[in-house]
């Protein structure tokens, strides 16, 4: 698959990936922190999300192979892989199946272990939303707020939101088929090898996706790692405390 990206910069590759409902424009900001350090930053639509097109073949296999078609088609050798939350689990398949292609790891607040659907909430707001006689931006905003309460997911949400016809607006994610494979989301990485990959893992202090107890997972499965703490921030660690995940990150692109 053809995956849509924004490109900043020249030196060496560092693609970003995003998590689920998101898209590349999310890592702009980032995009231009990195690319300002020697690096060409690609902000990268997964399928299924932003512009990049839509399947209803949805695995973390895919994925990873997306990337590496993106990677083929532009003649370049080896990254820099970072992913947050579903697109760091897609840079940990990614790892595993194409080990040769990466020349370092980043893992932003996601660990190798299963993880239950839990966007139950999301998704039913998603679909109470009458795109056909939305008249803008507002109005899906308005019947967004009636279940979704919290600001930053809200504002993250009507990213995608866009004029697909002069008078018709939709989402850019692929609603329904993100929602019938929601389970292939939260699977486990359990690959049969170590990762020999250097690999950095963030977290965020006020996070539970990577809990403690995960640790030695990370570690058994990841022959050369680091996990460290961003503190002052939750899922979102790159949006609650950006300088603080930026330190983290130019610290082990310059190691």
């Amino acid at each position: 698959m053809k995956l849509h990206y924004k490109k900043t910069g020249e030196g060496m590759p560092l693609f970003i990936l995003h998590g689920l409902f998101g898209l590349g424009d999310n890592w702009m900001t980032f995009s231009n922190t990195f690319s300002s350090l020697g690096f060409a930053c690609y902000a990268i639509d997964l399928r299924n999300h932003g512009r990049s097109p839509h399947s209803d073949d949805i695995s973390y296999s895919l994925m990873a192979a997306d990337v590496k078609e993106l990677m083929d088609d532009l003649s370049i050798d080896k990254i820099i892989l970072m992913g947050h939350s579903m697109g760091g689990k897609v840079a940990m398949f990614f790892s595993e199946l194409f080990p040769e292609r990466v020349e370092k790891l980043i893992v932003v607040d996601i660990a190798p272990r299963y993880y239950a659907p839990h966007h139950q909430n999301i998704l039913s707001a998603l679909h109470a939303v009458d795109l056909q006689s939305a008249g803008g931006r507002k109005q899906v905003e308005e019947q967004l707020r009636v279940s979704i309460h919290d600001e930053a997911t809200l504002q993250f949400l009507l990213k995608n939101l866009y004029w697909k016809e002069d008078n018709r607006l939709d989402w850019r994610f692929h609603l329904n088929g993100l929602e019938k494979h929601i389970d292939a989301i939260g699977v486990a990485f359990s690959p049969k090898n170590k990762i020999s990959v250097p690999a950095l893992f963030i977290r965020g202090e006020k996070s539970g996706y990577i809990q403690t107890g995960d640790e030695n997972e990370i570690k058994s499965i990841f022959m050369d790692v680091e996990i460290v703490t961003v503190p002052n921030a939750g899922h979102w660690v790159h949006a609650e405390n950006p300088k603080g995940f930026a330190e983290k990150v130019e610290t082990f692109l310059r190691h």
